[in-house]
């Protein structure tokens, strides 16, 4: 039995498939509460159900954890811990349990229970075998003898949460072939481990009256309860794998910084003290481990906003430090894209990038065409660019202007008050005056900054992308 006078939080995921974003939360939250009152993490893999396990998602839940800065840091339990490793321990509880009165053996099978439920109109087993003294034997459950009254679990989250006992049951244990239930297991590897609070989703509160009674009956008081709320979608159902995207490693496949993430999930269902008064969530990782307290997590289902993580993830983006941006950014580009090119580009894609993903590369591939091929124009941008009656007159103004510089004065600064000049004459917006240019230029109607591309690109080729793009005015 491991002491527990020390915190000793565990996260105990099963490997069944892609590591979720929620799982993700409640991992953070369990590696905060550890290291803010000085404990431990515990990382337990229940892996009991063979058929839906692997050793493969065990290394992708393991690896996937360290992308987000946690590791398991109990030297008493080098882990992963297997919960498989422990059906001994889960099978002496058993005994015990039975032994001392607390568990009794029923050879009803599932299809008499349903029977005798149909027949009595209530449903669920009815305790048909509490006292008739059976002995444990071939194709019978050990059930847990369920007292009368009320469960009550102290949940920090929740608050005081009560359980009618007789909704409960006399719930199985031990399964007819011998192996104990999840329900078992999990309390007899948590007394065993020393495990002082338990955090997890609120999808898991249903055992825990359950849970609760196993610890009381095995002569433990019970550990710190904390169910954080469950994440939800914009239609507020619960986030699920078969309709929404919830793999971390996807968020992750897709260029999203683990800080950006860490701190995004960490304020699902948690404002960080502060953050409304300072106008931001924005937080490192020490400052939140500082402050976070369960007490201060909000009992309702929580939004999974992507585009509010698309906005922590640009914040996060925006303050590396460029040369850091450009050599996480140069990882997303081409091999034979021109690195010393793309180098000077990049700080002006840092303000406007969302994730390291395709965005990058889409933004700015217009800039590493060979001089002399024409870009590959989007008839839809051009068509909006240039239905306005200025657009065409204004466009042979700027290659005017544009024809009139040298090359010496081919600067950003230079390009752009020639721009400003022609365009005083038709009373428009320089946002909105750049669109025909910025087309021609780059295809599209959305990119880096236009007039810090042009200088990039250089005086020849400009002039010759925007000749090629003139005579589509015509077109229609």
């Amino acid at each position: 039995m491991t002491d527990r006078s020390a915190v000793r939080v565990r996260f105990a995921p099963s490997p069944t498939g892609m590591f979720h974003v929620g799982g993700a939360r409640s991992a953070l939250h369990n590696w905060a509460v550890a290291h803010r009152l000085g404990g431990s993490f515990v990382l337990r893999i229940e892996d009991t159900d063979e058929a839906r396990s692997r050793p493969e998602w065990t290394a992708g839940i393991i690896d996937a954890l360290a992308w987000i800065g946690i590791s398991a840091d109990d030297p008493a339990f080098e882990g992963p811990l297997l919960q498989s490793a422990a059906a001994g321990a889960h099978i002496g509880a058993a005994e015990r349990l039975y032994q001392q009165g607390h568990a009794y053996y029923c050879d009803l099978t599932p299809a008499q229970v349903q029977e005798r439920a149909d027949a009595s109109g209530t449903p669920g087993y009815d305790g048909y075998s509490r006292d008739r003294g059976l002995g444990p034997g071939e194709g019978r459950v050990l059930r847990f003898r369920v007292p009368d009254g009320v469960t009550v679990v102290d949940d920090l989250v929740r608050g005081r949460v009560e359980f009618d006992n007789s909704s409960l049951e006399d719930f199985v244990l031990v399964r007819s072939d011998g192996s104990p239930v999840f329900v078992l297991a999990n309390a007899v590897d948590d007394i065993e481990m020393g495990i002082t609070h338990v955090i997890r989703g609120e999808e898991h509160l249903p055992n825990t009256p359950k849970q609760q009674l196993i610890w009381s009956a095995l002569g433990h008081a019970p550990p710190v309860w904390a169910h954080v709320p469950v994440l939800v979608n914009e239609s507020r159902k619960k986030l699920s794998k078969r309709r929404d995207k919830v793999s971390l490693d996807q968020y992750r496949e897709e260029g999203y910084l683990p800080e950006a993430m860490v701190n995004y999930l960490m304020t699902l269902g948690w404002t960080p003290p502060g953050a409304e008064e300072a106008g931001t969530e924005i937080m490192s990782w020490p400052d939140m481990e500082a402050v976070f307290d369960l007490a201060d997590v909000n009992s309702s289902p929580a939004f999974f906003d992507v585009r509010k993580l698309d906005a922590f993830n640009g914040e996060y983006i925006r303050a590396m430090d460029v040369d850091e941006f450009v050599e996480r950014a140069t990882e997303e580009i081409p091999d034979d894209w021109d690195r010393d090119r793309f180098a000077r580009i990049a700080p002006l894609l840092q303000e406007r990038t969302v994730r390291f993903d395709e965005e990058i590369p889409g933004k700015v591939d217009f800039l590493f065409i060979p001089d002399g091929t024409d870009v590959e124009i989007d008839d839809a941008s051009w068509a909006k660019a240039t239905k306005a009656e200025w657009a065409e007159p204004l466009f042979a103004d700027v290659i005017d202007a544009y024809e009139a510089l040298t090359d010496d004065r081919w600067r950003t600064d230079v390009l752009k008050s020639e721009y400003e000049r022609v365009m005083t004459t038709y009373g428009i917006k320089l946002g909105k005056a750049q669109a025909p240019v910025r087309v021609a230029i780059t295809g599209r109607s959305v990119g880096p900054p236009l007039f810090e591309s042009l200088e990039e690109l250089g005086r020849d080729e400009t002039l010759r992308r925007l000749a090629v793009a003139r005579p589509r005015f015509g077109s229609g």
